[in-house]
């Protein structure tokens, strides 16, 4: 394969007859083997791991989350047709899981995954499609190297979407989301909030009834569900257990709902040097403190009040948003010192819009778009107070 690579490289480099498509070489090449270019001088730190290693490690580290919206997807579809005694459903889905003969028990490990699989895989390819094609089409007329932070961006987004989003809209949605959100700054590296995220605001602000309601988390046309949030704000009362939260068998978007396989990922980008622990436990830690204070001031009026810290923490999508969208070393806070005041201000945030806003409350998407915006500044001032700091003790 790297004899293929070497022996056509002079047809994709400068003044070959190929030149306009040596992005697409260069991604294929570098994707497989290490580069062969060198920074020369002495002024750059060498580090073996570059863009390509780093994307690898947070796509190994959101295998459990895609495992689970492989599983819990299939499974709460299960659930419900077991439920209501569904029968003769209609579709291509339907069409596939009668022509394997694979069925709907929600007792088999092998029926949850097939028919999640028909909801999550469609959605990832759809917006692997429109990921890859703005990345290729910006990298083409710009002449520069494709980022693979594309292949990521395209796995986290279908992650947190419901099951039953009409695949048009996502992909809209996702094509707004990366030209305005990452392309028009630059690409890979400049954008100032999560592409994903941003994607999936724009997602729920223009089509709303494809992304919220109670008909979106299970994938079974006209069931009606409530997500944990959405009942405790309306009723007061969660119909689940804590445990099943945790592990993720509840109703939600479809990578969102195990803060256990969260873990795992952050885990996996703790060790790697990728997440930063400073935002997750500062994120945490701003959740459990707002959440605290709520639940001891209450309200008579305001189910959320009562709802205990360790609830707040598995259910909703605070424990994705924390570990993956919140880390994103682009878009989040770069100094130490900033990474804790942005990571509180993402916890303090998704408490404020989940229990003070009773018509939302999922609030961890805002909140993390939130400080997006605000980590250049917190950077700002935490580099300023440092300024202050040494030049009041060198005038001393």
């Amino acid at each position: 394969m790297k004899k293929f690579f070497d022996k056509y490289r002079h047809l994709f480099e400068k003044g070959g007859r190929l030149e306009r498509w040596y992005p697409v070489f260069e991604m294929a090449d570098t994707f497989l083997y290490n580069p062969l270019h060198r920074t020369k001088g002495t002024t750059h730190l060498r580090d073996g791991i570059d863009l390509k290693r780093i994307m690898i490690t947070v796509v190994v580290a959101l295998i459990p989350c895609t495992l689970m919206a492989f599983y819990n997807t299939g499974l709460q579809a299960n659930l419900a047709i077991a439920a209501t005694g569904t029968e003769n459903l209609e579709g291509w889905r339907h069409g596939l899981i009668q022509a394997f003969g694979v069925g709907y028990d929600p007792h088999s490990i092998g029926a949850n995954f097939f028919h999640g699989a028909l909801y999550f895989l469609p959605l990832y390819i759809a917006t692997l499609a429109v990921g890859g094609f703005w990345e290729l089409l910006f990298s083409v007329v710009r002449k520069h190297e494709i980022g693979e932070a594309f292949l990521v961006t395209s796995l986290l987004y279908p992650l947190i979407l419901p099951p039953t989003v009409p695949i048009w809209q996502a992909m809209v949605a996702l094509s707004i989301g990366l030209v305005l959100g990452k392309e028009v700054f630059g690409g890979t590296g400049r954008n100032f909030v999560n592409p994903a995220l941003f994607a999936r605001a724009i997602l729920f602000f223009s089509y709303p009834a494809g992304i919220s309601g109670d008909t979106a988390w299970v994938a079974l046309d006209g069931y009606s569900y409530a997500t944990p949030l959405a009942s405790q704000s309306l009723s007061g009362h969660i119909d689940v257990s804590w445990t099943d939260a945790f592990l993720g068998f509840i109703p939600g978007s479809m990578g969102e709902t195990s803060t256990l396989a969260c873990l795992f990922g952050a885990a996996v980008l703790i060790y790697t040097g990728i997440g930063s622990w400073r935002i997750i436990v500062s994120s945490v830690a701003g959740l459990f403190a707002l959440t605290f204070m709520f639940n001891m001031i209450g309200s008579d009026t305001n189910y959320m009040f009562s709802l205990t810290p360790d609830w707040h923490l598995v259910i909703g999508g605070f424990a994705f948003a924390t570990v993956f969208m919140a880390t994103d070393p682009v878009s989040a806070a770069y100094t130490d010192t900033g990474k804790y005041f942005y990571g509180f201000l993402i916890g303090a945030m998704t408490a404020l819009v989940r229990v003070v806003n009773p018509a939302y409350p999922e609030g961890a998407m805002l909140a993390v778009l939130f400080a997006n915006i605000f980590a250049p500044l917190i950077d700002y001032l935490v580099m300023k107070a440092n300024i202050a700091r040494r030049a009041k003790r060198y005038a001393a």
